[in-house]
């Protein structure tokens, strides 16, 4: 535990000081520094006539038992003033408590005489007043702090349940990003428009003092609430701990671990939010100019808050965001490096009490080992290819022999390997006491979350064996699972025997299959081992290349590959199994869309054949050149409906070269992968 808050913390630090924490600091000056600087003593009042004779009579400070004004959710500027329709001062009000007219001289001091100097140390915090104990909580404003803990407990809990709640109801996912960009803009035009400000505290008079205390200035009633609001808006960078806090949310494996883990993070990241926070606090209070012009600072508030609403509905801060240097990217991939933290965090997802034993297995033993009890399946959307599609259970499964493999069907190494899949499930399904195969299709893109797409994927490669679609990603993190294809063999009664991660060691598997059987019914006459060609390829062959955010692992270009449209050069001399892009590409996590008509991938490569997953609609031009850059082939590539894999070269034998696609703008790059 003390080691998953540790790593907690510190990936949530590094996240804190990155460009992407940028769109969160306008919001937390403003709204958690500012607006939480000494001197606010009242909630910002209503509009008053603009013929109102001006306020003299002194008005006890908030919390002391006066008829202060309700505090609104967007109360408490420095020197916090009391305007007219038309936004002119009418009552300034005193760091003491007291007013005075706007532009009169202040009428504690008799004539309009200088003030003295025990009356300057009163206003300054340090006279009588505040040796008192009263004095002394008049000053002090907790509104930075309670915006950020509101922002930390509202992002642990829409992390961790957001996802899971919204599925339950059947609301959209991105629901709470839209609430909380509605939230920043009825902020922002509240600071700027009085009337508007009084129509919006009558609802949240009780919420708005949630987070304040007994006698407290009337700035810090509503911060926590604010910060709950801000906390849907907080989207960090994703590294390894959020990854792992995201799966764990969207799976439902949440617990103590989890919790802290996720709590952590928060807190790390909030860090330097709060130094912000604290930070515009003190200019507020130091600098005059902030308290001579405080309804134009607030009204400037108001701006930069719809403004930033409005960016970020249209994703506009991911461009300042491009553009500025990642100077935490060294320690995110130190972080991401370290094999600590990657037992820690276990990526494949949180280890519990049911998965735990998988340890225990080695990839793709020749043996059978005792890996502890098959996880149940769970979290899958859609089940075909069983009786009336109907969901399958491993418990009722008892006494069979389960393969369960997990593809992906635009996956082209799974495509190599589910012709042996195939081949088992037909040959052994009515052996004995019985072979089942469950293929649990959990997506590598988004376009494979649409179930026609699954099942016409299944159709083209024939599986006839039952099929789960595990689109939240459930059943893959029961299991542990990092890879596409990977396949847990199961015996009869219920515990995994065999893992395979990747492709090859099918004769292996066979036999092992072969084994279980006879385990399970000794009297059982197998039949002949099936014979399928092995097309794995060797270490000769380029790996699969993706050219998506978080899977890259073999860009060599300029500049550096990250999410965000930008424009990209093409190597020079491109080093064997390496790709760069030439022209402007939009990259995500999903993939590389071409932006400008000149958009080029440039992949060097070793192999037979070279396959790429494609979308969108037109015609991608493919060149292949030799090591001596002579043209081999040239192929028109045709691109429509879904996407999926297209052959780019079809080799007679192994070679190696150069790969130059062409990509009209608007279509989509998903993998390259190699036979």
């Amino acid at each position: 535990m003390e080691t998953l808050v540790l790593i907690g913390l510190i990936g949530g630090l590094i996240t804190g000081i990155s460009p992407c924490i940028l769109p969160m600091l306008p919001v937390i000056f403003f709204a958690g520094g500012v607006q939480g600087a000494r001197g606010t003593v009242a909630a910002a009042p209503s509009p008053v006539p603009d013929d109102a004779a001006p306020t003299t009579d002194p008005s006890p400070s908030a919390g002391a038992g006066s008829s202060a004004p309700t505090a609104s959710l967007f109360a408490g500027v420095p020197g916090a003033v009391q305007v007219g329709a038309r936004g002119q001062v009418v009552t300034a009000v005193r760091p003491d408590g007291g007013t005075a007219p706007g532009g009169t001289p202040d009428p504690t001091t008799p004539g309009g005489a200088p003030p003295t100097d025990g009356e300057r140390r009163r206003r300054a915090g340090t006279g009588s007043v505040g040796d008192t104990g009263e004095g002394r909580d008049a000053r002090r404003s907790w509104r930075p702090y309670l915006v950020i803990a509101g922002l930390v407990v509202s992002f642990s809990v829409f992390t961790l349940l957001g996802s899971l709640l919204l599925g339950a109801l059947g609301l959209p996912q991105d629901l709470l990003r839209w609430v909380g960009l509605t939230l920043l803009a009825v902020i922002g035009v509240g600071m700027i428009v009085p009337r508007f400000e009084e129509v919006l505290e009558r609802p949240f008079q009780k919420i708005a003092a949630l987070g304040s205390r007994r006698g407290a200035r009337s700035q810090d009633r509503g911060a926590f609430v604010l910060g709950l609001g801000l906390g849907v808006l907080y989207v960090p960078c994703a590294g390894p701990v959020l990854a792992a806090i995201t799966v764990a949310g969207a799976t439902g494996n949440i617990g103590p671990e989890t919790v802290a883990l996720t709590v952590s993070f928060a807190i790390g990241a909030a860090v330097p939010l709060l130094v912000f926070a604290l930070a515009g606090r003190r200019v507020a209070e130091r600098v005059k100019a902030f308290q001579r012009h405080a309804r134009g600072i607030r009204v400037a508030g108001g701006v930069v808050m719809i403004a930033l609403a409005v960016g970020l509905a249209f994703n506009l801060p991911a461009y300042l965001q491009r553009a500025l240097p990642d100077y935490t990217g060294s320690l995110q991939e130190r972080v991401d490096a370290s094999g600590t933290v990657r037992e820690a965090l276990d990526l494949g997802g949180i280890v519990t009490d049911e998965n735990r034993e998988l340890s225990n297995c080695s990839n793709g033993a020749p043996e059978l080992e005792d890996c502890g009890p098959a996880p149940a399946l769970r979290g899958i959307d859609t089940w075909f290819n069983t009786p009336g599609d109907q969901p399958l259970a491993l418990d009722d499964l008892r006494g069979k022999v389960v393969l369960v493999d997990f593809w992906a069907y635009s996956c082209i190494n799974c495509q190599r390997a589910i012709p042996h899949v195939n081949a088992w499930y037909e040959q052994y399904k009515d052996v004995g006491e019985g072979f089942e195969v469950i293929g649990v299709h959990t997506p590598e893109f988004a376009f494979e979350r649409e179930t026609r797409n699954v099942v016409a994927g299944a159709e083209d490669l024939g599986v006839t064996y039952p099929v789960a679609q595990d689109n939240s990603y459930a059943t893959w993190t029961a299991y542990r699972n990092r890879y596409w294809p990977a396949q847990y063999l199961v015996d009869a009664d219920g515990t995994v025997r065999h893992i395979r991660f990747g492709e090859g060691g099918y004769e292996d598997t066979e036999g092992l299959i072969r084994e279980l059987l006879a385990d399970a019914n000794p009297d059982v006459d197998l039949p002949a081992a099936t014979s399928v060609e092995d097309g794995t390829p060797d270490g000769s062959t380029t790996p699969e290349t993706y050219l998506s955010v978080g899977k890259v692992g073999n860009y060599a270009g300029e500049p550096r590959y990250a999410a965000g449209e930008q424009g990209f050069t093409l190597a020079d001399e491109q080093a064997p199994d390496t790709f760069s892009l030439g022209g402007t590409w939009g990259v995500d996590f999903q993939g590389a869309t071409a932006v400008s008509d000149d958009a080029r991938v440039r992949l060097a490569y070793r192999g037979t054949d070279v396959f790429s997953v494609l979308g969108g609609e037109g015609t991608v031009s493919a060149t292949v050149r030799d090591t001596a850059g002579k043209v081999v082939e040239r192929r028109e590539i045709d691109v429509s409906g879904n996407p999926t894999l297209y052959p780019v070269l079809e080799g007679d034998a192994p070679s190696q070269g150069i790969v130059e696609l062409d990509v009209p703008a608007g279509m989509q790059v998903f993998t390259f992968t190699f036979g």
